[in-house]
């Protein structure tokens, strides 16, 4: 065994003590990505910008994949990645992606405090977020020297708050006995049993630790950014983007790829290198067994100057899910995303056709979107085709085209945000299950704030309020990005806003859309633009991410690694396709039903605003 592999397992069982020994917060989103071999100072020799990417979370331990050791990052090996790259004077500056990921408390600290020593020591740190929440502003104040946030995101930062819940009613109503023995004042792990509510001292008990959390959290907020006044302010969020930048919480309002540029300009270099978690798919490589199928086929028009018809169908959400034999069901901004900025950098597609069939969906992924293809028409020709709808979030979409073609069938609009939850708190009580909130900070409503993204109680009307603001910042950048995609003034677009849906005549009329028209008209339209024969081929994009892509790659694999299938993939497809084929045929008969409901699955995901038709539609 070499020594960089003894000293790998080392650090492993470091970060397996490590959950023993501390107390975790709330567990992030962890899904599972290929990595690099930690690195060594003796990897790089130019100086770079080191992009760490912690937008899946950051486990303490993974498991194996299904043909190797394990492939996911962790908390351990991020610590040695942190240290190693600190004695690399070619490291002059760090990048840290952090999306809309959820970490446990402890492991943002440390890692935020890293970062803060080698910021302290002349390395700038760019930390960029979809959206910050406690643990994630945590580590961002804390490590970073400017922080940036997605223009469609927003500052969860709302405090500290525990939960607890108490069956006892429910094990009353099923005759069960309960039968438990406890040593020790303050110990009320048998409360949730035995008790409707939690008892003075367990309570006194749990705001005492709370209480010190949030003195910990404050104060590495404050020093961290250096600030008082975010004593005060931190727990009121949720911020929209405008005001968590008044208030100090962050510096600058952008997408990635603009806090990159502006790390490698503080960092005086124009080299970054990915060395932590998910790297960009070397397209070459991700696609090679796909396309030598499509050559043998005869369909590859690759190194041919072509259109390219990209589909955007269903509901958007961050992340969409296929099945092994088929394409995905829904528009995600990681896999449509992925595609879009692929097509942007090759050189034998011309222009792209956009087809879209959306109700919409998360307004943060429409967002997100809306940029990579905004940078897409930069480069080439941009083409929209509507199909059945480009409702709300579709339409966000759509308003990104150079020309956006529509069927007079076509239902196009609403222009609005919705947003919410579901707080099934009364529904648990009836069955005897009684939720009952702790909070860090003994003010009323502060600790009410803290709850606001719980499952288990209603908002109260400050709270509310606040979501509300949110809600309207997003509804005023949405009808930004239309008029700069549509390149009209407010005053056109305006009164066909806030909610209204039109025909594809009307549409027209009201400017949301240029012409009247199928994909063939588009197609056409498409080839006028990019100045190609009207004969030039057309490749059809479809879903890389079924069977021969997991034979063809893993999960968005370094550089330098074998990608190979990771099972939970390889399960969650399976069981995919398993459910699909046992789903009785009257399914079938409303698929729109089930499009509206995917669309709306991002509020069960805690986003809180969503860019979205607000009922189904179907047209017979």
């Amino acid at each position: 065994m070499s020594k960089q592999r003894a000293r790998r397992r080392r650090w492993t069982g470091v970060g397996a003590l490590a959950v023993a020994a501390s107390m975790a917060g709330c567990t992030g989103r962890e899904r599972s990505t290929a990595s690099l071999p930690a690195p060594s100072a003796g990897h790089l020799e130019e100086p770079a910008v080191i992009e760490l990417d912690l937008s899946r979370g950051l486990p303490e331990s993974a498991s194996a994949s299904l043909f190797g050791p394990p492939s996911r990052r962790t908390h351990a090996q991020l610590v040695q990645s942190l240290r190693s790259l600190s004695e690399a004077e070619s490291a002059k500056g760090f990048l840290v992606r952090l999306g809309s990921t959820r970490l446990a408390f402890a492991r943002a600290h440390e890692i935020g405090r890293i970062l803060g020593e080698l910021r302290k020591a002349g390395r700038p740190v760019v930390c960029h977020a979809d959206e910050y929440n406690n643990a994630t502003m945590l580590l961002a104040a804390a490590g970073c020297s400017k922080l940036w946030l997605s223009q469609a995101g927003q500052v969860d930062t709302v405090g500290i708050a525990a939960q607890l819940v108490f069956a006892k009613g429910l094990l009353d109503k099923l005759n069960v006995d309960v039968d438990f023995l406890q040593v020790g004042k303050f110990k009320g792990a048998s409360e949730p049993f035995t008790r409707e509510g939690a008892s003075p001292e367990a309570r006194q008990s749990l705001e005492s630790a709370l209480g010190g959390l949030r003195e910990a959290w404050l104060s590495a907020i404050v020093e961290g950014r250096g600030k008082q006044e975010l004593r005060e302010a931190v727990e009121d969020g949720p911020f929209a983007p405008d005001e968590a930048k008044a208030r100090g919480l962050v510096d600058e309002l952008g997408d990635l790829e603009s806090a990159l540029e502006d790390a490698k300009k503080l960092a005086g270099t124009e080299l970054s290198v990915p060395r932590f978690g998910g790297a960009e798919r070397d397209a070459s490589l991700s696609r090679s067994l796909v396309d030598v199928f499509r050559s043998v086929s005869g369909a590859s028009t690759l190194g041919t100057p072509h259109v390219t018809v990209v589909p955007a169908i269903g509901g958007i959400t961050m992340t969409a899910s296929g099945v092994p034999l088929g394409s995905s069901d829904g528009i995600g901004e990681r896999e449509l995303g992925r595609v879009i900025t692929r097509l942007t950098k090759d050189a034998s597609t011309k222009v792209v056709v956009l087809r879209i069939d959306s109700p919409g969906g998360s307004a943060l992924a429409s967002d997100l979107l809306w940029q990579k293809l905004m940078r897409l028409r930069k480069e080439k020709p941009l083409v929209v085709s509507i199909g059945g709808m480009a409702a709300s979030g579709g339409y966000y979409l759509a308003c990104a085209g150079d020309k956006i073609v529509a069927e007079p069938t076509s239902i196009i609009g609403s222009i609005g945000v919705v947003g919410g939850k579901f707080a099934v708190g009364k529904a648990l009580a009836d069955i005897g299950i009684n939720a009952e909130t702790v909070a860090a900070n003994p003010d009323p409503q502060r600790a009410a704030r803290a709850a606001y993204m719980s499952a288990l109680t209603p908002w109260d009307e400050p709270t509310r309020a606040r979501v509300l603001a949110s809600m309207e910042s997003v509804y005023d950048l949405f009808l930004k990005r239309i008029t700069a995609g549509r390149n009209l003034p407010l005053e056109t677009i305006a009164p066909s806003a806030e909610g209204r849906i039109f025909g594809g005549v009307e549409a027209k009329g009201r400017s949301l859309v240029d012409e009247l028209g199928g994909l063939e008209r588009a197609v056409a339209l498409a080839r006028e633009l990019a100045k190609l024969p009207a004969d030039a081929p057309v490749e059809i994009e479809q879903d890389d991410g079924g069977l021969l892509e997991l034979l063809a790659t893993g999960d968005e694999g370094g550089e330098g690694e074998a990608r190979t299938p990771e099972r939970p993939a390889l399960k969650e497809r399976a069981r995919e396709a398993v459910a699909g084929a046992l789903l009785p045929e009257w399914l079938s008969v409303a698929p729109e039903v089930g499009t509206f409901a995917a669309s709306m699955a991002p509020l069960l995901a805690g986003e809180r605003s969503l860019t979205v038709l607000p009922f189904a539609v179907t047209l017979r």
